[in-house]
């Protein structure tokens, strides 16, 4: 039996190679002196190679962190091994509403500009459905909502810094939502699975990219989101149970590491080649089609007036 072993190992090292080797890579050299960034979820995974990579173009880098003692070690190794000083911690829990309120409001009085905002906190799910304090399923409010409430909330700053950008780190994963009733984002009506939240959530990513494209046109704000790829993170270890764990055990094997993971995120952030580009979705670097319903622009604007209700998004908030 010893060969099937072998054989077994032979195919995921073959996997994992062929996998790194065809995956995009951001190839700009573009420097940030003078620009701000914000990337939310920043201490670990994607959004930590992210922080570095934008601390080494010497932007000031806003680290949005639920939790501030992990994040500013992230930020004192960055500072230590990049040299900017300009990194800071900025506490944000995207799932909390009132959190979010609080991290903009902090922004805007302390921030004269903001050029690129990186939507990047996740979670993969609960095996539960779980409500919020808000009494938005945890999922979505964590993914979709928080990022949703965030943007519109820091709108008036990207206008201001124009040109700037803002992306959002969506997923393949919304190729396997097949429907969104606008009227039941909250799984209130419909049957709950870990699975399909996180399915969902990463649809309405793409989706509130389309509509904030057609709104922000003319304003030099552009907008974009895209696909990471499998990347080796902690995100399936935090979802827990066999699923969880055998994906984190597949990923550890054959994925991308967190700064192969992070080279679309950095090239919608950084490259002249995706100047005055917006509304698009992007795989390794590269401008893909996603699926029909996250092009669905009726779908996009019914999305955006139901979340607008839902995080309770006051008219002042946005001038």
């Amino acid at each position: 039996m010893w060969w099937i072993a072998l054989s077994l190992l032979v195919l995921i090292v073959v996997i994992r190679i062929w996998y790194r080797l065809q995956s995009g890579h951001c190839t700009s050299q573009k420097t940030l002196d003078g620009k701000t960034v914000i990337i939310t979820g920043a201490s670990a995974g994607i959004g930590k190679s992210t922080a570095f990579d934008m601390a080494r173009r010497k932007a000031r880098v806003i680290l949005a962190c639920r939790n501030l003692e992990k994040a500013q070690k992230v930020a004192d190794e960055i500072i230590r091994d990049t040299g900017n000083n300009s990194v800071i911690v900025r506490k944000l829990d995207t799932s909390d509403l009132s959190s979010v309120r609080s991290f903009a409001s902090e922004i805007i009085k302390t921030e004269d500009s903001l050029h690129i905002l990186i939507n990047n906190a996740g979670m993969a799910g609960h095996h539960k459905r779980e409500s919020t304090t808000d009494g938005l399923e945890l999922t979505m409010a964590t993914n979709h909502y928080g990022h949703f409430l965030l943007t519109n909330l820091l709108l008036n700053l990207l206008k201001k810094s124009a040109p700037s950008r803002v992306i959002n780190v969506s997923s393949k994963m919304h190729e396997y939502c097949r429907k969104l009733d606008p009227e039941d984002l909250n799984f209130e009506k419909s049957s709950y699975s870990i699975f399909e939240s996180y399915n969902r959530s990463k649809l309405c990513n793409i989706l509130f990219t389309l509509e904030l494209a057609e709104r922000l046109h003319g304003t030099g704000v552009t907008t974009n989101s895209l696909h990471p790829g499998a990347v080796d993170t902690e995100i399936a270890y935090k979802m827990g149970g066999f699923a969880g764990y055998a994906q984190a055990f597949l990923f550890k094997l054959m994925a991308k590491d967190c700064e192969l993971g992070a080279q679309t995120t950095i090239h919608l952030a950084v490259s002249d080649s995706v100047e005055g580009i917006s509304g698009k979705y992007f795989v390794d670097c590269k401008e893909t089609e996603s699926s029909k319903l996250a092009q669905h622009r009726g779908i996009a604007k019914k999305l955006w007036l139901a979340s607008e209700l839902d995080v309770k998004l006051e008219n002042e908030e946005v001038k």
